[in-house]
């Protein structure tokens, strides 16, 4: 077979493919063209997620009738003035975005420079339909209507619409967190879907666009090294998220995707953050333009770096000096997590009345043993609801005598010594035989988050979260084998405010969710209504719940149920309703939860795969203390 030299249009339909992946792809060309125009306020238009319709109007510099007919022509661009590619510092600059978007769908380019007439081109899948003067006020507006329609294997490809728009989204929040100088709005369906003015600062623009919470989470980033500056917001370790979307990368203002970057980023908040969460940050680094190649990938979402090295420990220390500089800041509770916090009531002696029904499925409730003046029983239980701290009521024949009630533990707990981070109480009962039990008998808690139990052959320590996390993850999926998870339903619906395209997607989910006993709504577009939680996790945060789900969603493949991704959504759900460590428990508590491990598949390991518990045996405590 003969070479031969492509025609125009297949020219052009084969550099849309590297150029125009997706309608959120068209976007990103248009709207970085308007940015390079010197456009003070961008409006941006969606019909069907992108797929039937993409509109970038500006108030930019404009272009004459001729420069537009050179425009929809491959190579033909007004940002390089000279060959000198390396100095570029435009967002564009390859020419190839208009005529490449005009050859699979069907564009209207009107544009018109401050005093002339203004002027309008009309192209259909590659061919010149119409052009003619156009009542435009100074700009330039691109109309993209029915993109890939006559290329039915690019079409067919497309997900779904809340898809598409949730990626067009992500495209404008990124460039517009670049240039908060630059109004942005978005309007997808007629209904509006972002704004954000003109002259912002840096902070309030990437606040508005990620998390309004990430003001007061967060830390500013200011440093520089060897000609490369470093700028932006990062959050706090305990600030963080279910995946990595929330991390925003700009090089010389341009959003990148670059995996060193997220490397590094990874690497400065090693130690300081779980595996499986992710910090939310926008970082902008400036690097002189021959110290970076721009002309990576024909996206433009990948950079090189002359000295990778160097930009990586850039990050890495300069994150950790922010860090460093937060001192022991932490996040900031919502007001969900706040109202969440109440006392609960006391459990009785055996462990009964905390939800779990027989011993062996007690709930984790909490007790806080505090002096109580009054009674010196120091048989009570703690009760958080009197203002003493400790009830007067007990079961008869279980008080001390006078004499001996004048030196109770109560008594010497009025001496205002701080509670001891290993702690015993007062047996309401002969302490169960070890032979009996696997894991052993409950002998007390370290840190507020390690059980000590004593075993036949051993000592035995426990993470409380850890190990709690597991059993509760197990138990939510024996329910949903059984028929689905039963659900608690909240005296006061709550208010959830997410992105928009987050509530799109905890909204196609509803009701999948609402077999795991979340039951939630569309408050408006902007806001989930939570009804109920699943009545397993007990009080725990709803808002960081869902958020965490939202996150989870948007990994998922839409062609999976929730079911056939059983394990991540309910591990998220479980993570949120176990007991935490640093909660005191009761000595019923501890041997409740040790029993139920006993009986739980995969009990020894948590949801991320850390251990629940450690043994040490006799045998190993001997060597310790050199008697063997």
């Amino acid at each position: 077979m003969s070479i031969r030299r492509l025609p125009e249009h297949l020219v052009n339909r084969i550099a849309a493919g590297e150029v125009v992946e997706r309608p959120a792809s068209a976007l990103k060309e248009l709207v970085e063209n308007a940015i390079d125009a010197g456009a003070t306020r961008i409006a941006v238009r969606l019909g069907g997620g992108g797929t039937d319709l993409v509109e970038v109007t500006d108030d930019g510099c404009g272009m004459a009738p001729d420069d537009m007919a050179l425009a929809l022509e491959r190579h033909a661009t007004s940002k390089l003035p000279d060959e000198a590619i390396e100095a570029v510092s435009t967002l564009g600059f390859r020419g190839e975005a208009l005529p490449s978007i005009a050859s699979v769908a069907r564009m209207t380019l009107e544009s018109r420079v401050p005093g002339a007439e203004g002027w309008s081109r009309i192209v259909d899948n590659g061919v010149l339909v119409a052009e003619g003067p156009a009542a435009i006020p100074p700009g330039t507006r691109v109309r993209v209507e029915a993109l890939f329609e006559r290329v039915p294997a690019r079409r067919k490809f497309l997900r779904s619409p809340r898809a598409e728009f949730a990626a067009c989204m992500d495209v404008v929040r990124r460039l517009a967190m670049a240039r908060p100088d630059i109004g942005f709005s978005v309007e997808h369906d007629g209904r509006r879907s972002l704004s954000v003015s003109a002259d912002e600062t840096l902070p309030d623009r990437v606040a508005a666009l990620t998390d309004r919470g990430l003001i007061a989470n967060g830390v500013g980033v200011d440093f520089v090294r060897e000609g490369i500056g470093l700028g932006g917001i990062a959050g706090l370790p305990t600030f963080n998220r279910g995946i990595a979307d929330h991390q925003y990368l700009f090089v010389n203002g341009r959003p990148v995707k670059d995996r060193l970057l997220i490397g590094a980023i990874r690497g400065a908040y090693a130690e300081m953050m779980p595996r499986d969460r992710h910090a939310v940050v926008a970082l902008f680094l400036d690097v002189p333009p021959d110290a970076v190649d721009v002309n990576v990938h024909p996206a433009k979402t990948e950079v090189r770096f002359r000295d990778p090295a160097l930009v990586r420990g850039l990050i890495v220390s300069g994150l950790r000096r922010a860090l460093d500089e937060a001192g022991h800041r932490s996040q900031r509770p919502t007001e969900s997590a706040l109202a969440a916090w109440t006392t609960e009531n006391s459990p009785s002696p055996s462990g009964e009345g905390l939800g779990w029904g027989s011993p062996a499925e007690l709930a984790l409730g909490e007790t806080r043993p505090t002096p109580n003046p009054v009674s010196g029983r120091s048989g009570s239980q703690p009760d958080l609801n009197s203002p003493g701290g400790y009830s007067p009521e007990t079961p008869k024949g279980e008080g001390l005598s006078i004499d001996q009630r004048s030196y109770s533990l109560n008594d010497r707990r009025t001496f205002f010594t701080p509670p001891p981070l290993a702690r015993a109480e007062p047996a309401y009962a002969p302490p169960p035989e070890t032979v009996d039990y696997p894991l052993g008998v409950a002998r007390g808690q370290v840190a507020k988050t390690y059980i000590v139990a004593e075993a036949q052959d051993g000592l035995i320590l426990v993470d409380q979260h850890a190990a709690h996390e597991r059993l509760v993850l197990e138990r939510m999926r024996k329910a949903m084998a059984d028929g689905g998870v039963a659900s608690q339903a909240l005296l006061l619906p709550e208010v959830i405010e997410l992105d928009e395209t987050a509530c799109d997607r905890l909204e196609a989910r509803a009701a999948e969710l609402s077999e795991f006993g979340l039951d939630l709504d569309r408050f408006g577009p902007r806001a989930m209504l939570v009804r109920g939680v699943p009545a397993m996790l007990g009080q725990s945060d709803v808002t960081g719940l869902v958020t965490d789900l939202a996150d989870e969603l948007a990994a998922f493949d839409e062609a999976l149920s929730l079911r056939e991704r059983l394990d991540h959504v309910a591990a998220t759900m479980a993570c949120h309703g176990s007991v935490r460590a640093g909660r005191i428990l009761s000595v019923a508590e501890m041997n409740a939860l040790l029993r139920e491990m006993e009986v739980t598949p995969h009990s020894g390991q948590c949801n991320h795969g850390r251990p629940t518990w450690v043994k040490l045996a006799h045998g190993d405590i001997e060597r310790l203390f050199g008697r063997k």
